[in-house]
Parts: structure tokens; C-alpha cells; sequence
């Protein structure tokens, strides 16, 4: 089973909380939300591979490490997941990103995907999947399942806020995906939201309703 990590670091918990909040306008929200993304990338690339290399300092020459030229990719899932993706690019700039555009039937409620332009070499790299929420889970299983039969191998889902009910519905849908958030709320209320969540992202990132 993947595994789930709950990032604890205060500036985390700080930011989020003003990501919360219904006093956070739209600007700050996006601005916010950018900086957690970066900081929880930090923490989900914690794992990447190193290899030795030689350089010159003025003062010396010195081994030192560099990364294992190991292929990153990011992949948000439309709308709401793009508000995450500069905050990465900003660490890792030489990562490609994809996209992946779902709605759910509303006959069905099963999730369709309507758009998905991914990196040709997909299965070569580390994708990291984001959206900021994680709610019944759906959309994001879904999402993995499009990666998945277009190849891919290796993926992490970030999301800022998940219910436990999505990160169960992520679990057995892809076992072997590792999930990262940044908190982990009480429920779904009856309309689908995380409660106590940050109401909905698409909608606070670009200021629609």
C-alpha cells in the first residue's frame, strides 16, 4: 500500500491556514497556494537520486553531489491543480508538464476525461500529480488510471488538503502510489466538500463562482 505523508513543517501549517481562511482574497490565495506547493515539492522530492561529481571551487577541488539526471514530471489535474504547478517549476524548472481535464457524468458520476496532453516519454520519468484537493478521491484515481495506461510507471499524488475518504478511494484504486498532503481534515460533508477544507480551489484560485 502507498504510503501517506502529512508534511508538519511550520511554515506549511502557516500558510495554510490563511489558505483557509474566507478573509484570503484572490490574489493572496494563488500566491499562497504557489509558495506551499513549493514547499511541499522540497519535501516529496526528498527521495530523488545523487551521483558524485568534480568541480572547482576558487579554493579547491571538491566531489560534490548533483542529481542522478533522473526525468521529472508534473501533471495537474484542470483547473484547480495548475495553481500548484509554478510553485514546483520554481524548484525543479526543468520538469515537463502535462494535463489531465476530467468532469464527472452526471448520469454515470463516473469521471470522463475531456482533455490530456502528457510528455511522450512518460514512462521514463517521476511524475508528481497534484490538485489542492483531494475529496472523494474519484477524480484523482481516475486521473492516475488515464497515466497509467498511457504508460506511466512512477507517480506521487500532492494535494493540500485530502478527506480521509479520498486517500482510502486513492489507496485501493493505486496502491503503489505514494500520496502527499499537507493536512488531513475530518470528512466529506453532504455535499462533497472537505470540511473543514478551504471551500472550493478552482473557484478561489480564479476568482469565479
Amino acid at each position: 500500500m502507498g504510503k501517506v505523508y502529512v508534511f508538519d513543517h511550520p511554515l506549511i501549517q502557516h500558510k495554510l491556514t490563511y489558505i483557509r481562511s474566507t478573509e484570503t482574497g484572490t490574489k493572496q490565495f494563488r500566491e499562497l497556494v504557489e509558495e506551499v506547493a513549493m514547499l511541499m515539492a522540497y519535501e516529496a522530492t526528498r527521495d530523488l537520486p545523487l551521483e558524485e561529481t568534480t568541480i572547482q571551487t576558487p579554493v579547491a577541488t571538491a566531489t560534490t553531489k548533483v542529481l542522478a539526471g533522473k526525468k521529472l514530471g508534473i501533471v495537474p489535474i484542470l483547473r484547480a491543480g495548475l495553481g500548484m504547478v509554478d510553485g514546483i517549476l520554481n524548484l525543479i524548472p526543468s520538469a515537463k508538464v502535462g494535463h489531465i481535464g476530467l468532469y464527472r457524468d452526471p448520469e454515470t458520476l463516473q469521471p470522463v476525461e475531456y482533455y490530456c496532453k502528457l510528455p511522450t516519454d512518460l514512462e521514463e520519468r517521476d511524475l508528481i500529480t497534484v490538485d489542492p484537493m483531494l475529496a472523494t478521491g474519484g477524480s484523482a484515481a481516475a486521473a492516475i488510471t488515464f497515466m497509467k495506461q498511457r504508460g506511466a510507471k512512477n507517480i506521487k499524488l500532492m494535494c493540500l488538503i485530502a478527506a480521509p475518504e479520498g486517500i482510502e478511494t486513492v489507496q485501493q484504486a493505486h496502491p503503489d502510489v505514494d500520496i502527499y498532503v499537507a493536512a488531513v481534515d475530518e470528512c466529506l460533508n453532504d455535499h462533497g466538500y472537505i470540511t473543514p477544507g478551504l471551500g472550493d480551489a478552482g473557484d478561489r484560485l480564479f476568482g469565479t463562482k
